[in-house]
């Protein structure tokens, strides 16, 4: 980015930073900057579209967050966030605090508690990119580059690969260039990255987005979903207060109207909402380790508290048989999109609260225990791959791993969804129906499908709904297990 224009970038006055025992007050602040810094941002930009070269560069600066610690002094071992590890000054850039207002209270909160000292609140030396900064103006749009008869890039700031990367989640920066360490996973471009990513791909803001996140990979799920949330906005005790449909449409009563899409976005997205944001999230990522990549990248700057893989695969046993369901405990990684982010090497462990909730959910919507539920549900080893039409090739190489990783399913999503939830420290699980069974003779032909389709889909729903209900009802610092957790961790979730 060019900085040679005679004279000094033009930013807004603001005030200098202040420090916080109150971590509500703190966040107040951070919102009071941002959108000092992004109204002038926007007000500049309408300037320079209609009177062109100002002369001179326009920048603005995300808030940031800075907390010092100087004792050794340990908390509660239990912990898995909420607290750093060492002595040593820790900062994060933030983004959107109106957005992201609870989650900034729930974290300062626990680190003033946890450590006795307050944080400090002020600019940080990160530059907001115009494109960021007017996101959310639907009157405003960024021409492309050559449209105009001056670069854009000579007046503002665009976006940073150096600040927009996962470096942080995947180990290779622990300190800043002024010796700070992270404090929170992300940067704030890297977050206001992901929310622009989130409105193309899904067509719902990131507002709607709930804690508990749903993944599947048919449409049959989707309007399951939504008469689900129809039914439970018919009833006032289900907590739940609107379901809100691709293009943001949102109905707050059962019979209220959706109007059919003219052009469904890649993921299509809906959200059975509740007041205090945890309620469920669907997304039909469709087919592919690589849609499941790219969706749970983005949402996993929103901070979920758990998100499950509740979809379709092929059985690879005899004993399996259409409909049956499978709890994955571990995963055979043949999908190959995460292993630049998270080596092969990596163990994707079960995570106990998950598992426990998945299993009782089934229990819950079958009416089966125990060595009953055995009938309909096997636990294994979930393989996931990246070349649907696998069966086509020499199976001798693929069938052999299949069987030495003691596989019992076969998808091309739920690897990548555990794993990525394993990177981004976020909770995740795997229920999956068997839908067909390559290996025995009975392919996924529309013909053998249609009365499963009738039968299993409302019932997997259901369950996938019950499971995250059951999560829900866990307790935070129980849900965000150590297990997720590295000896050199972020304290923010």
């Amino acid at each position: 980015m060019p900085d040679d224009l005679p004279t000094d970038p033009l930013t807004p006055d603001a005030p200098g930073p202040e420090s916080f025992s109150d971590a509500a007050a703190a966040v107040d602040l951070l919102e009071k900057l941002y959108t000092q810094a992004t109204v002038f941002l926007a007000q500049q930009f309408q300037i320079t579209l209609s009177h062109g070269h100002p002369g001179h560069r326009v920048r603005a600066f995300y808030p940031e967050i800075r907390l010092t610690v100087t004792s050794f002094d340990k908390v509660d071992s239990r912990l898995a966030f909420g607290h750093v590890s060492a002595p040593g000054t820790y900062a994060t850039t933030v983004t959107r605090p109106d957005l992201f207002r609870n989650y900034l209270i729930q974290q300062i909160g626990l680190l003033i508690e946890n450590h006795g000292v307050e944080v400090q609140i002020g600019l940080s030396d990160t530059p907001i990119p115009v494109h960021f900064a007017v996101s959310g103006n639907p009157d405003v749009s960024i021409p492309q580059e050559g449209v105009m008869d001056f670069s854009l890039r000579d007046v503002f700031d665009v976006p940073d690969l150096v600040t927009t990367n996962d470096d942080i989640v995947n180990g290779t920066l622990t300190r800043y260039d002024d010796g700070s360490a992270p404090l929170a996973p992300f940067t704030a471009q890297r977050v206001d990255y992901s929310l622009a990513r989130l409105s193309h791909y899904t067509a719902t803001d990131p507002t709607h987005f709930q804690n508990h996140v749903l993944f599947t990979n048919y449409q049959f799920y989707v309007d399951e979903f939504e008469a689900y949330a129809r039914a439970a906005l018919a009833d006032p005790a289900s907590g739940y207060t609107s379901f809100v449909a691709t293009g943001n449409q949102e109905i707050t009563a059962p019979d209220g109207v959706i109007e059919p899409a003219t052009k469904m976005p890649q993921m299509p997205t809906y959200h059975l909402k509740q007041a205090d944001g945890q309620g469920i999230t669907l997304v039909n990522i469709g087919v592919g380790p690589s849609n499941a990549k790219t969706a749970t990248d983005h949402i996993a700057v929103l901070r979920p508290h758990a998100w499950l893989m509740v979809g379709h695969c092929a059985g690879l046993r005899n004993s399996q048989s259409l409909g049956d369901f499978v709890l994955a405990h571990a995963y055979l990684r043949d999908d190959h999109v995460l292993d630049d982010d998270l080596p092969v090497w990596v163990p994707i462990p079960a995570l106990a609260e998950i598992q426990i909730a998945l299993e009782r959910a089934v229990a819950d919507v079958t009416q089966l225990e125990g060595y009953e539920l055995k009938r309909i549900m096997r636990t294994g080893t979930v393989a996931t791959i990246d070349n649907r039409n696998w069966e086509l090739r020499d199976q001798s190489g693929p069938v052999r791993r299949l069987s030495q990783s003691r596989a019992v399913a076969l998808d091309m999503e739920s690897a990548t969804i555990a794993a990525n939830g394993f990177r981004f420290r976020v909770p995740y699980g795997t229920l999956l129906c068997v839908s067909d069974k390559p290996l025995h003779g009975e392919l996924k032909l529309p013909g053998m499908a249609s009365d499963f389709y009738k039968t299993q889909v409302s019932r997997h729903l259901q369950i996938g709904i019950r499971a995250m209900e059951r999560i829900r009802a866990t307790p935070i610092a129980r849900l965000h297990s150590r297990k997720l957790r590295s000896f050199e961790e972020t304290a923010f979730l």
